[in-house]
């Protein structure tokens, strides 16, 4: 296992067709100032096969609805998977369905992304250009293809919206609740139940349960502490049963404090929850959640294959918390650049002075379950989310009025959201029957302004050094602004018939009606060019009234499993900043106006079959899967940098056909190996048509994901000791669309060791009160590989022709980290 230099980036040429897809529409030429809009900083990362080349960079659970009915007489087993994702529990007649429980998820260095737990998943692959997957810049999901804005995700029920920067209808998973505080994570990795309550879940979903509050006073205290100053503290108190009915709840405190591994910024993220349970009677309850999360971080630089090959992986932006880092930031932006920028085609833009990010969400809901009789049970949760947001990159493109070549960019999108969800479910000794109702109100604000830097004058500051990740306020300018409404309503029906006792046949649909309106556009003459005029007056609307879902669960022998799943899915009008995602909406009036008859929602078709062996010592699983992703939107950005046009076009599909097969051994009676093998042929169905030229992305591999992806684990577990080394091997990316400029291929390993000091008898009389008082240790990217993590942040480049090899759209991933905690509860 070896580091892998990006000097080998493998380059092939291309061959220019002139067969195009799609009907692309124009945009009015952009920014009157160099390059203003080309680097707008910090835009939502686009989907893997959804967004197209860009040129605008940073701009700019109680349960969840069951997705069907367990087996009547519920079989325990021991899942291909069950080792690596403990499933061993009732068995679920989904097959699709894999769960992952708070037992994986502790064993990660304390505050951890959940989302990186899920990552030694088949089929999964999360990056993040940190050791800990939570800087949201640089995080980046895929599921069989899908990124994270194609996946559904939900909290209790509730949901999170599109997980991409700005979440422009929810709110990030780590900001909806700490992870001590994640009961488990249904993993769906087909297109996910009729219940879902999501609009863009064409590639799976994952619904996050709460913890319920325990019917015993006590609380949870934790420390972490790693590499690069990184503190983690955990604190949770619990109420236990505070009257005979059984109210309780807990309220917890989390906070994660650290620096980048490479520059000089913070990683600050503070979060309170709360959860209330009042049951009713034996079977009905009444609960609430509530979440607060205050988060401010700063990003590491975005790199090039350019300047990786010829600078190196440790490039950072200039922002050092002192006079001498702005210093050099506004010497850049007189083309002084440092010495080993020289021969770079585009070294002022491979660094900035910096970029952050700050946020703060307020998120909850309560929910009411009751059970009306031995077949009856009705929930409906009602819940609110609001959010203020400021991300944020320091232009060399755009002067301050004090003189100053630079200038602070913050995009500041808001979020205001409410909705209901309520369903029914009614059994019968053969049938499972469900039917519910989700609608959701969002208004959603998405502004950026400009801010005023100081300037450095015969070597004195006109100004104090501001800190980026404060709330600024009072800028010189607005740069654009547009005001999103949205109501969603779907409904779903499904009934889980059971034939004989070991079969399970489900069907059930879906509804989505789903309409956008904007209003309030803007765009700035100085900075766009006079006579830009956004999109504004305008709405669109995604109506699917039948959206199917088929599926069966055969448990046929002791030990042996078949399925099938079929489902159509939509994903509805995404909606952003001007020119920052790939939405109809994020354009001029006139660019709007030309390719509205155009647009259609992106829909898809997922296939899936799968057969599991379950025994006590192995476990084997084989699923297959066919997808048809059809309509796809996608941002193409051509012309000179100095004078861009952007359009979003319409540009046909992508067919994706994969496997993945897992091992599960237990060699000896603690020691378990486990290991998964990937393959992923997701290939566009169309060529690409840009500035009426023809590229030939027809057959070849998506951006982002990889073909191929094994990866094994082996674990150890006597009495209070918990041991394990992972380790997964990703094949190259296409960065670019036609393929010809890839990422290669990389191993990556981890090491865990866990000790519940509380085991030993000793211990345990001693300490009293205090239970399960566990030390850990880890290690991250073991053998400091140096390898790309997230790629596309800033959008893909078409080709070389189009200058991918000095593109701005790749994160390195962390060094090798250590990290170690203590916990305990009481």
């Amino acid at each position: 296992m070896r580091s892998v230099s990006l000097s080998k980036l493998c380059l092939f040429s291309t061959t220019l067709v002139s067969l195009g897809a799609g009907a692309a529409f124009a945009q009015e030429a952009s920014p009157a100032v160099k390059k203003a809009a080309v680097k707008a900083h910090h835009a939502a990362q686009p989907a893997s096969h959804a967004a197209a080349p860009a040129a605008s960079a940073r701009s700019g659970k109680v349960a969840a609805a069951p997705t069907t009915a367990a087996a009547k007489e519920p079989a325990y087993y021991l899942s291909s998977t069950s080792e690596t994702y403990d499933v061993k529990a009732h068995h679920i007649t989904r097959g699709t369905l894999v769960t992952v429980s708070q037992k994986l998820l502790s064993q990660a260095p304390a505050g951890t992304n959940p989302l990186k737990t899920l990552g030694q998943l088949p089929g999964v692959m999360f990056q993040s250009g940190d050791g800990q997957g939570i800087d949201i810049w640089s995080q980046q999901l895929f599921m069989h293809g899908f990124q994270q804005s194609e996946i559904g995700f939900t909290l209790d029920g509730m949901p999170m919206g599109e997980q991409s920067l700005r979440n422009y209808n929810g709110l990030n998973s780590i900001l909806a609740i700490s992870s001590e505080n994640v009961a488990r994570i249904d993993v769906s990795q087909s297109a996910g139940a009729e219940s879902v309550a999501a609009t863009n879940n064409l590639g799976g979903s994952l619904a996050y349960i709460s913890r319920d509050p325990s019917h015993k006073l006590g609380g949870t205290v934790s420390q972490g502490f790693g590499s690069y100053g990184n503190y983690h503290t955990f604190l949770r108190f619990e109420s236990g049963d505070l009257n005979k009915t059984g109210t309780r709840f807990y309220t917890s405190y989390m906070r994660q404090d650290g620096q980048i591994w490479k520059g000089t910024g913070d990683q600050f993220i503070q979060q309170v929850n709360a959860k209330l349970v009042q049951p009713l009677g034996e079977e009905s309850s009444i609960s609430a959640f509530f979440d607060w999360a205050d988060q401010h971080e700063f990003s590491t630089a975005d790199a090039s294959p350019e300047v990786i090959k010829k600078v190196g992986y440790n490039v950072t932006n200039y922002y050092n918390g002192k006079q001498s880092g702005l210093q050099a930031a506004i010497n850049a932006a007189n083309n002084i650049f440092p010495a080993s920028f020289a021969g770079l085609e585009d070294p002022q833009d491979s660094a900035y002075y910096d970029a952050t990010l700050n946020s703060e969400d307020y998120f909850g809901g309560v929910k009411a379950h009751l059970k009306l009789n031995d077949h009856v049970t009705w929930d409906t949760t009602a819940y609110g989310h609001g959010e203020t947001n400021q991300s944020t990159w320091t232009t060399p493109y755009f002067p301050s009025p004090n003189g100053s070549p630079l200038s602070e960019l913050r995009k500041a999108p808001g979020i205001r959201r409410f909705g209901v969800l309520s369903q029914a479910h009614y059994t019968t000794h053969n049938n499972d029957l469900g039917g519910g109702v989700w609608y959701e109100n969002n208004s959603y604000q998405s502004p950026q302004y400009d801010f005023e830097m100081p300037n450095i004058v015969n070597g004195q500051l006109t100004s104090a050094l501001p800190n980026p990740l404060n709330y600024w306020k009072n800028p010189f300018a607005k740069i654009f602004n547009q005001d999103y409404s949205t109501n969603t309503f779907t409904a779903f029906v499904q009934d889980t018939y059971h034939p004989v006792k070991n079969l399970a046949l489900h069907f059930g649909f879906k509804s989505v009606l789903s309409t956008t309106r904007v209003g309030n556009g803007y765009a700035n003459p100085d900075y766009y060019g006079a006579g830009t005029q956004l999109a504004s007056g305008v709405g669109l609307t995604t109506s699917k009234p039948f959206l199917p879902h088929i599926s069966a669960d055969w448990n046929f022998l002791k030990h042996h499993e078949l399925f099938f799943d079929i489902s159509e899915n939509v994903h509805t009008y995404a909606q952003c900043g001007y020119k920052t995602c790939a939405s109809p909406f994020a354009v001029t009036q006139s660019a709007f106006d030309a390719g509205r008859a155009s647009f259609r929602p992106e829909t898809d078709w997922t296939y899936a079959v799968g057969y599991r062996y379950s025994s006590p010592r192995v476990g084997l699983s084989l699923y297959g899967y066919r997808t048809n992703f059809n309509n796809r939107l996608q941002q193409i950005t051509s012309g000179s940098a100095v004078n861009p046009v952007s359009t979003v076009a319409n540009v046909g599909g992508v067919t994706m056909n994969g496997v993945d097969a897992g091992l599960t051994v237990l060699l000896l009676p603690r020691l378990t190996f486990t290991n998964s093998f990937s393959y992923n042929h997701a290939t566009y169905d169309n060529n690409l048509t840009e500035a009426g030229v023809s590229y030939h992305t027809k057959g070849v591999q998506i951006i982002n994901y990889p073909r191929f992806m094994y990866k094994t684990r082996l674990s150890y577990a006597y009495q209070g000791l918990t041991a394990y080394a992972d380790a997964s091997f990703t094949s190259h990316r296409n960065f670019s669309y036609v393929g010809d400029v890839k990422v290669p291929a990389y191993w990556m390993s981890d090491l865990g060791l866990q000790y519940n000091f509380s085991r030993i008898p000793a211990v345990e009389r001693n300490l009293n009160r205090v239970k399960d008082l566990t030390l850990s240790f880890s290690v991250t990217n073991l053998q400091n590989t140096r390898y790309i993590s997230t790629m596309g942040e800033n959008g893909n480049p078409v080709s070389i022709s189009q200058g991918a090899m000095a593109y701005q759209s790749f994160l390195v991933g962390a060094p090798r980290m250590f990290f170690g905690s203590v916990s305990a509860n009481f």
